[in-house]
């Protein structure tokens, strides 16, 4: 068990469940599976209780969206595995993403990995940049267009 600061900053498993927006039933579910254990005290044995933090209670509330999005546990297991093992993170410190089928985790804006595709990274770009080199490169190349319109006209 952590020191008693942790201990009172920390959350039971019926007032997590409620932070959460889950079932006290379905947390233990979770818990018992390993997919989001507490982290400042487990139980042990008859009358003790789990003790959860903050950032337990964000775990839950990710996969809490995870399941409404309409991934299965399953998945949702070998994601959070796949973090755990291979990122060597917390999946409450990365942005995560779903499109109901396949979870995708950010560290930066620069990619996305698919945790359900042994982290095989996608690629991620902002298009304002792309816009304005293109416009720039064009500006250069032709200052104005053959018609006599400025280049900005003819741009999205």
């Amino acid at each position: 068990m952590r020191d008693d600061g942790a201990v009172k900053q920390s959350f039971g498993g019926p007032e997590a469940a409620k932070l959460a927006g889950i079932s006290y039933r379905q947390l233990d579910h979770w818990a018992r599976k390993g997919l989001v254990l507490p982290s400042v005290a487990s139980a042990s044995g008859s009358g003790s209780q789990r003790r959860y933090s903050y950032q337990d209670l964000v775990e839950l509330k990710i996969i809490k969206s995870l399941r409404e999005a309409g991934l299965s546990l399953q998945r949702i297991e070998r994601a959070f595995a796949y973090i755990r093992e291979q990122l060597d993170e917390e999946p409450a410190g990365l942005r995560i993403f779903s499109d109901g089928q396949k979870v995708f985790a950010s560290r930066s804006n620069d990619e996305i990995l698919d945790l359900l595709n042994a982290g095989q990274v996608v690629f991620a770009f902002a298009l304002d940049p792309i816009h304005a080199e293109l416009s720039g490169s064009i500006e250069v190349i032709r200052p104005e267009s053959d018609d006599g319109a400025d280049v900005r006209e003819i741009m999205p």
